[in-house]
């Protein structure tokens, strides 16, 4: 079989060989080969700077400068300005958190700060990229790890040294490696407040949409504002959240101290609390700490609350515009409430690391490198068909989510076995739930959410998006496939001549006229494969057992021990299979274990 066709092949015999059983009842209307190799092409414009050697990026015209009687320093250097081309390394010495590098990138008093270690390289540079957009550039980052460090310095991102010592590995959720972060966030937050700055701290794995710092100067009575896990909208507007109203935890990947008596008690305390206790969590520590005496307003100012002290003024901002990953990508509360978001904070997902960056991906907020749109053997896109029945009609039960998730596994299991063959990457179509998807058992849509049903769902919601990725071993599990989020054919980023490289593909019975394996590829007409042909054993079995892994489970079905139910690629090959959770602990496994 051919795996590679390219643009100028078009007089090019392409032989197709498709797996029998996994082709059998495939309902797609038609695939999209893209045929331009990308290396052939010329690259986009830069949405990164990749090395100190790299053409700077043009940037706002506010962005920070040295004033004439101020010359210019690694610390108020413009962003994305590389340093000078041979020069040394500053020592380490130099990359010291001081009073005098926040005051060189301090813009009226505030300071916006992120950290983290190497692996979350692209998530801080898309974090900058954001900002800097936006014409935000008192930033600055902390580097846990030398090598961070040096990435940061030479690409013209101003970076601290937070003297962490930290591996550069990417640290799991709860693992005693995500606990130490946490617990230097802490560390961070008490030595930045002494400095007398407003500080707007923020996790690495949030993109700002909007420059937040007119909204936080609305509010200059607050010794602390924080973001929230709440679901449910408090306000219909863009104030703050109703704090009386306010049940999920306080979320600490997103939150804005000033330096105030209160604020800087409430860190030394968490900051002795975190570090008494190396397994306690640095945000439950927050909350607890924050509820101790919560409850009495402040007088004329009913959006802000006493709380922590009973001397400290918090406000909560809205969910609405400071989205979670549940208010954003699910619910998409501000659309339905008519407003324009600030933040996204990639929280209420699944799949780890892996899942956070695709989920950005899907919504063209995650800025990758030229190479992510290149592919050595092309991609490979389809047009699902989806019954109207199954998106809309009857009750919005289990029953109906798994016969609408199943119906469209169907398709992207044929649409891997295709683009494994061809050895192409695999964009991803939009996927429909019309369930969501919690840790807990609930009732399919939390009430009093804004969640419509059926709905766009996250590809992590139903996929293991990090087992995907994962390097499994070739000979159990054959070639990787390797596959894009569904809405990478829009995404500004990709090249304009792999965008028109399209040649339509259509299935047919192998037995009808004009069906043939070896059609000539032609951009006037759809390129015909047929429907049943077949492959050897072991390379299916191998197709196989690697698409089993790829799919999760949904969560939960309330009032259940085991509430879980888990999604099966290969449904329709067992007769009488229903979407029914574990009876027992022993029937508790993936269907491929």
């Amino acid at each position: 079989m051919a795996a590679w066709c390219s643009g100028d092949s078009s007089s090019k015999p392409i032989f197709v060989g498709i797996y029998g059983a996994v082709l059998g009842g495939f309902a797609v209307s038609a695939l999209f080969f893209l045929l331009s190799s990308f290396s052939s092409l010329s690259a986009p414009p830069l949405p990164l700077p990749t090395t100190a050697t790299t053409t700077t990026i043009a940037v706002t015209a506010n962005l920070s400068r040295p004033t004439p009687t101020q010359p210019e320093t690694m610390y108020n250097r413009p962003i994305w300005k590389p340093p000078p081309r041979g020069s040394w390394m500053p020592s380490p010495r130099a990359f010291r958190l001081t009073r005098e590098m926040v005051a060189a990138r301090a813009r009226d008093g505030a300071i916006v700060v992120t950290f983290g270690n190497y692996a979350f390289l692209d998530f801080i540079l898309t974090w900058v990229r954001h900002l800097t957009d936006l014409g935000v550039d008192n930033l600055l980052v902390g580097a846990m790890d030398t090598k961070l460090l040096r990435e940061l310095y030479l690409r013209g991102v101003p970076a601290f040294d937070m003297g962490s010592r930290m591996a550069t590995e990417d640290a799991g959720w709860g693992s005693p490696t995500f606990h130490k972060m946490g617990r230097e966030k802490v560390l961070l937050i008490n030595a930045l407040l002494p400095f007398g700055y407003e500080l707007l701290m923020c996790d690495t794995d949030m993109v700002w949409l909007k420059n937040p710092l007119p909204y936080l100067a609305r509010y200059p009575d607050a010794d602390l504002l924080t973001s929230s896990d709440q679901v449910i909208p408090t306000v219909t507007d863009d104030s703050l959240e109703n704090w009386r109203e306010v049940s999920g935890a306080f979320n600490i990947g997103i939150f804005h101290w000033r330096p105030t008596e209160p604020a800087k008690r409430l860190a030394k305390e968490w900051k002795d609390l975190v570090l008494s206790d190396d397994k306690l969590w640095d945000q439950n520590a927050f909350n607890d700490l924050i509820r101790k005496n919560f409850g009495n307003p402040v007088e004329g100012q009913g959006d802000l609350v006493y709380s922590y002290d009973g001397k400290l003024k918090l406000g909560v901002l809205p969910a609405s515009i400071f989205c979670s990953g549940h208010t954003y990508f699910v619910q998409g509360m501000y659309k339905q409430l008519h407003l324009e978001p600030y933040a996204v904070h990639t929280t209420f997902q699944y799949a780890g690391t892996e899942g956070k960056r695709h989920r950005l991906r899907e919504a063209m907020l995650f800025f990758d490198q030229p190479s992510y749109y290149d592919s050595s053997g092309g991609f490979l896109s389809f047009k699902p068909s989806i019954p109207k029945s199954l998106l809309l009609d009857g009750a919005h039960n289990v029953e109906s989510h798994f016969a609408l998730v199943n119906y469209q596994l169907k398709q992207i299991r044929t649409a891997l076995a295709i683009a494994s063959l061809l050895k192409r990457t695999l964009v991803m179509p939009p996927l429909w739930c019309r369930l969501d998807r919690m840790w807990f058992g609930h009732p399919g849509v939390m009430e009093g959410t804004l969640t419509r049903q059926p709905f766009l769902c996250p590809m992590d919601h139903v996929f293991e998006v990090h087992v995907m990725l994962k390097d499994l071993p070739k000979e159990e599990f054959g070639p990787p496939i390797d596959f894009r989020e569904y809405s990478f054919l829009d995404n500004p980023s990709l090249p304009k001549e792999v965008k028109e490289s399209l040649l339509e593909v259509q299935l047919c019975d192998d037995r009808s006229s004009g069906c043939s394996s070896i059609n000539e590829t032609n951009k006037h007409r759809p390129l015909l494969l047929p429907r049943n042909s077949t492959e050897e054993k072991a390379v299916e079995t191998k197709f196989r057992n690697r698409v089993k892994r790829y799919v999760g489970l949904w969560c939960c079905v309330e009032l259940r021990e085991i509430g879980h139910i888990y999604y099966d690629m290969y449904w329709d090959e067992k007769p009488g299979w229903k979407p029914h959770p574990p009876e027992t602990r022993e029937q508790d496994h993936p269907p491929w274990s």
